[in-house]
């Protein structure tokens, strides 16, 4: 996980430090949460596209890793987002 002075410098959007922070605060001892899109946005007050670009800047910034999940009967469930080392 990213030092809370490290995300500032990796020249982000704010909603994408924005949602990394949120996701600090959402995460265990190892370092993963699963809130949903709606969650985040309902929290953060922001948009669904917003929340979809911050998330995308953030893997590709390698700051988090996001993993699908699925329900017991194969539908979509919220997604795994592991916080990453800096490199």
């Amino acid at each position: 996980m990213l030092t809370r002075r490290e995300i500032y410098c990796r020249n982000l959007p704010h909603r994408a430090v924005s949602v990394y922070m949120y996701l600090c605060d959402r995460c265990n001892k190892a370092g993963t949460c699963f809130p949903s899109i709606a969650t985040i946005c309902e929290d953060l007050k922001l948009s669904r596209s917003t929340v979809k670009r911050a998330l995308k800047d953030l893997e590709e910034a390698d700051c988090i890793k996001r993993n699908r999940r699925y329900s017991i009967r194969g539908g979509n469930a919220s997604n795994l987002y592991s916080l990453i080392n800096p490199p």
